[in-house]
């Protein structure tokens, strides 16, 4: 047996020897192992997949060009009547060469924005584990940072800048391509060709430019603040703009000093020095041309945001012609009331407004004001920022639909009392804190009660017909509230922005077709490409929904006429105002009838006006109306719509064939026609949709009485007695009684039976009519005549007057039952008196007659 057999055996042996040992318990480094393992493996599964999907990403990369990466071409914008009124981009750019660019401003830029920029190749590891963190927390948009100074030439050159089109598909191209361009240039062009390129606030693009736009000067005499300043703006050029916000500007510089600083760039003493110097050191006085800029600003910040949108090309850059629908007249008026004191008192510098003008037919935007007091271009335009629409969104959300899905009539009956919305705690209150109890949907919109919108959309509406009405509107309902969707209190409030609103409001006054407001028409591109960005006009509501919502708005221009009534205009609107809680006046110390913002939206036939007024900030300040300050929407839409009016065909709407005029007795619920007797104070013209008009008459003020039926006449001679008879009246109204008026040869009483009976009527031809009374009115008369005969006895009694005492003393005591039985006769019908009457010395009949007239009076 060789050696190795030996071995070999007494390995086998002691294996053999192992396996049969009891196995011990436990194994946790096992386990341990396993866990890592796996954990390996997912990781390497992750790596392959994340390389797999980058490699995916980067074979879709776009082809970047030299003409992409000089970018030169400028845009220009061109007004409605076809006039260029606007250059953006390269136009006046000043390109410096690699050589120019001062050491202080290539080490300001790198310190802040890219530090590995000299030793990566395009890519930055680090950078990207942090955009791929960003992306799993962002939920597909990454947060920032991790791009190169090379990557952002790229992005610069050939990507949109928008933060939504920051997705992991972008980044993984940006980086593809980073890497290709760093192979193809040095750093040296790379560095160039983005400091040529990036935006520097407002108009201005590239270093170059901007060392000679704000201190006047070459590009390569910059010193360490000023590097420092455009450094820091390359993040957010218009907010850090030194012209705008001096305070954010100087902050910012001073990062960039203080990065530059620790990394050795600059020493402790020159930081200091640069930090010392103010931020307005240098800088010199803005140009006309700029100050006239501003009078576009907002309107081009809403261009671009467009273009940006709908074309995915950069209009700073792309060398396009832009078809804008300004109105270059009326964007001028809407610059000058904001800017200026000559139409309204804004009481400070802080106070804001913004402004919305919208063609109502086309949806086109005429002009924009996005503030006030600007200090540079690309400012903050609050014309397209989301705020509290107060209740300007009252007929959006509840008068709207309800006419819309509901039908209901401008007549329409609410309480208005006290109330809470069924489900929540949510108590509505109304700007007075008082209630008016019943009152039509007119009288609740246009005195802009919360308690009846309130009620009508959360009891009466479903959301989804509420949500179907708002969405048809291009209304965004997930920015609509904090929740995301409609809630409860969306009745009297809500956020838009003030151009949704115009445009809102636009489908009104046309007929109820809604076209999404937009500033650009049509865009060409450098080779001749026609890009139609006019979007598409829907039906949003019924033309019944659209004419009655108007013809109630017009009571709100009526109910405010001194503040936005315009002669010979037809137009309607709503006003709002939003109001600080309890706890925001005690925070800021505000007087109880402080608000934050002031609205009035109102439209014609032609245009479609917002106008908001208020501060940035709750701490900023509060409008009153001691000042005006709550009053200033209404003034400025005045002023505004008043001037683009004049010389436009101002013509009324039309009444559609699916709307009734109908007249109606207020206060009939539901809706009643007036009544014959209904006083004329008391009747309101109201809209129907055509179909659901009120049929039922009100006999709240009376009915049309009618000639009574079945009179009737019969003499019995034996009895010698007139009996009158008709058929009873029957009201509508059952708690409402009638009475008859009966006459009888001239002589009157009023009855309440349907009989009356007449002793010892004249003789002779009688004429008997008869009317009923109701509701304080007297119908017309019914009427039968009977001929009574000659008495035969008369003349027998006229020849033996010996006997007439004898005869009186029998009648006398009749007499009394007489006056009894006939108590409801008419006078004059009572027996004729005998020739010769009583003497009146005989006493023992008065007391009788004394007796009588007293049971009669009883």
């Amino acid at each position: 047996m060789s050696q190795n057999d030996q071995v070999t055996r007494k390995n086998y042996k002691k294996n053999k020897k192992n396996s049969n040992q009891p196995k011990k318990k436990g194994g946790a480094g096992k386990w341990i192992k396993r866990a890592f393992l796996t954990l390996f493996a997912l990781m390497m599964l992750a790596v392959v997949a994340g390389g797999s999907l980058f490699i995916y990403y980067a074979a879709s990369a776009p082809e970047m060009t030299k003409d992409d990466l000089l970018g030169s071409f400028s845009s220009e914008l061109v007004d409605m009547n076809g006039e260029v009124f606007y250059t953006l981009g390269a136009e006046s750019r000043n390109f410096a060469n690699p050589d120019e660019f001062p050491e202080v401003m290539i080490n300001a830029i790198t310190a802040i924005e890219d530090q590995r920029f000299f030793s990566h190749r395009g890519v930055d590891p680090i950078g990207i584990a942090r955009a791929a963190t960003g992306f799993v927390t962002n939920r597909g948009q990454i947060s920032g940072g991790g791009s190169t100074i090379t990557q952002q030439l790229v992005k610069l050159s050939v990507f949109s800048t928008a933060r939504e089109d920051q997705t992991l598909r972008r980044k993984a191209q940006e980086a593809w391509l980073a890497v290709q361009l760093e192979r193809q240039l040095s750093k040296e062009q790379i560095m160039s060709l983005y400091l040529n390129k990036i935006h520097m606030g407002g108009n201005v693009y590239g270093v170059a430019t901007a060392a000679e736009e704000y201190f006047g000067k070459h590009v390569s005499e910059l010193e360490i603040h000023e590097a420092a300043l455009f450094a820091g703006m390359a993040q957010a050029p218009n907010r850090f703009n030194p012209y705008v916000n001096p305070d954010l500007a100087e902050r910012r510089r001073n990062v960039v000093i203080s990065v530059m600083r620790s990394e050795g760039m600059i020493t402790e003493e020159e930081a200091t020095a640069a930090m010392d110097t103010p931020i307005d050191e240098g800088l010199i006085e803005r140009s006309q041309d700029e100050r006239n800029n501003l009078v576009f600003d907002s309107y081009i910040t809403a261009v671009l945001a467009e273009v940006e949108e709908k074309t995915q090309l950069n209009p700073h850059t792309a060398g396009l012609t832009i078809k804008t629908n300004i109105d270059v007249d009326a964007q001028q008026k809407v610059f000058d009331v904001l800017n200026t004191d000559e139409y309204v008192d804004f009481v400070n510098e802080q106070l804001h407004s913004a402004i919305s003008l919208v063609d109502v037919e086309t949806g086109k935007v005429r002009a924009l004001g996005g503030g006030r007091s600007q200090g540079g271009e690309r400012e903050a335009n609050r014309a397209l920022q989301v705020k509290q629409v107060a209740s300007t969104i009252k007929p959006l959300t509840t008068y709207g639909p309800a006419i819309e899905h509901l039908q209901y009539s401008t007549y329409h009956q609410i309480v208005d009392e006290e109330y809470t919305v069924p489900g929540t705690n949510w108590t509505p209150r109304n700007h007075d804190r008082q209630f008016r109890g019943q009152i039509s949907l007119r009288d609740a919109l246009v005195d802009s009660r919360n308690i009846p919108a309130a009620k009508i959309m959360n009891e009466d509406l479903e959301m989804n017909q509420v949500e179907e009405f708002v969405t048809n509107l291009g209304i965004d309902i997930e920015n609509f509230s904090d929740e995301g969707s409609i809630v409860p209190s969306n009745a009297i409030n809500a956020e838009m922005t003030p151009l949704q609103l115009a445009g809102s409001y636009a489908a009104f006054a046309n007929g109820g077709y809604y076209t999404e407001p937009y500033t650009v028409s049509k865009v060409i591109t450098q080779d001749g490409q026609e890009i139609d960005l006019t979007p598409e006009t829907n039906q949003a509501m019924s033309d019944y929904t659209a004419y009655m919502i108007t013809d109630v708005l017009k009571g709100v221009v009526s109910a405010n006429y001194n503040t936005v009534g315009i002669s010979n205009l037809p137009q309607a609107g709503k006003t709002g105002t939003t109001n600080f809680t309890q706890d925001q006046l005690d925070q800021y110390n505000y007087p109880s009838g402080a608000v934050p913002d002031s609205w009035y939206v109102g439209y014609t036939t032609n245009y479609s006006l917002s106008v908001w007024a208020g501060y940035d900030s709750f701490g900023d300040g509060y409008l009153s109306l001691n000042d005006g300050t709550r009053q200033l929407p209404r003034q400025i839409y005045r002023i505004i719509m008043e001037y683009v009016s004049e010389g436009m065909d101002n013509s009324d709407w039309s009444r559609p064939s699916s709307v009734s005029v109908v007249d109606v007795e207020d206060g009939s619920n539901p809706a009643k026609l007036p009544g014959p007797n209904t006083p004329s104070d008391s009747i309101v013209t109201e809209l129907f949709v055509a179909g659901t008009e009120p049929s039922d008459i009100s006999t709240s003020y009376g009915e049309e009485l009618s000639a009574p039926t079945g009179l009737s006449a019969d003499f019995d001679e034996e009895s010698d007695e007139l009996t009158i008879t008709w058929d009873e009246y029957t009201l509508d109204n059952e708690d409402e009684s009638v009475t008859y008026n009966l006459s009888v040869d001239g002589q009157s009483t009023t009855l309440s039976d349907t009989e009356a009976v007449i002793t010892e009527p004249p003789s002779g031809s009688l004429t008997i009519t008869l009317s009923v009374s109701a509701y304080g009115n007297t119908g017309p008369e019914s009427s039968v005549s009977i001929t009574i005969p000659e008495r035969i006895d008369e003349e027998e009694e006229e020849e033996e007057p010996e006997e007439e005492p004898e005869e009186d003393i029998e009648e006398e005591p009749e007499e009394p039952q007489e006056e009894e039985e006939t108590e409801e006769e008419p006078p004059g019908t009572e027996p004729e008196p005998e020739e010769e009457e009583p003497e009146e010395e005989e006493p023992e009949e008065e007391p009788e007659e004394d007796e009588t007239e007293e049971d009669s009076e009883e």
